[in-house]
């Protein structure tokens, strides 16, 4: 039963590294960050693209309202890292009746399709397009702590595929924290934190031929810190 005029929504800020632009005259374009948005077909704020997302049931908590709206509204079912982040409450974020908003952090991993309906679409977080209410800081925001992250805890388990050589999860890294990352360092440093298990597959040659490289995995497949002092730096930075 609802007891107040006050809504409550959730809305989930789904990141997916992407390959973004490809062409035939572009092949082989750095994959970026990507974000999952909904274009809006009514007003208010008609044609902005929004979170995905949506009023949170009187019978139900936040986390299991914000995996049925992406299953149901967006049909993203494959969601390997969800987390809570923010609640927006200003009285005047939305036209209308006073709506808080719940935000999360969704996480999909780079070999997942999704079979997106007409009004949604994947989005470079570098290059956002005009975006609904208060959903673009929403979006800063949970870049933000996946970054952080990125630096303490093994969560790009959850971007990464089952298998993958250091070069491809580099790119990952790269395309999540928005600046590049030495490949040496990156598995010197997630070795001695016990991140990486060798699976003993190799991946194939590049064009240039030369030693097959070596396919790892993430040893553990659900979050968990491995330094809770570590800080990724954008090269240059102390």
């Amino acid at each position: 039963m609802s007891h107040s005029n006050t809504h409550h929504e959730v809305l989930i800020a789904v990141f997916q590294v992407r390959h973004f632009g490809d062409t035939a005259e572009t092949p082989g374009r750095d994959p970026e960050l990507g974000v999952l948005l909904w274009q809006r077909a009514l007003d208010p704020q008609a044609g902005t693209w929004s979170l995905p997302g949506g009023r949170l049931r009187d019978d139900e908590e936040l986390t299991a309202s914000a995996r049925r709206q992406l299953a149901e509204k967006v049909d993203v079912r494959e969601v390997a890292h969800l987390e809570q982040l923010s609640v927006f409450s200003d009285p005047h974020r939305v036209p209308g009746p006073r709506t808080i908003a719940s935000t999360y952090l969704g996480l999909v991993p780079i070999t997942s399709d999704p079979q997106l309906p007409d009004d949604t679409a994947w989005h470079p977080v570098a290059d956002l397009p005009e975006m609904s209410f208060d959903h673009r800081i929403m979006v800063v925001n949970a870049h933000a702590r996946l970054a952080a992250k990125l630096s303490y805890t093994n969560v790009a388990y959850a971007l990464a595929p089952a298998e993958f050589s250091i070069s491809t999860l580099r790119d990952i890294y790269c395309a999540a924290l928005g600046y590049q990352v030495d490949a040496t360092n990156l598995q010197r440093v997630l070795t001695r934190r016990g991140v990486l298990t060798r699976t003993g597959n190799t991946a194939p040659s590049g064009r240039a031929g030369g030693r097959p490289p070596a396919l790892f995995r993430f040893t553990d497949s659900r979050l968990r810190v491995t330094d809770e002092f570590a800080a990724l730096r954008p090269p240059g930075q102390p």
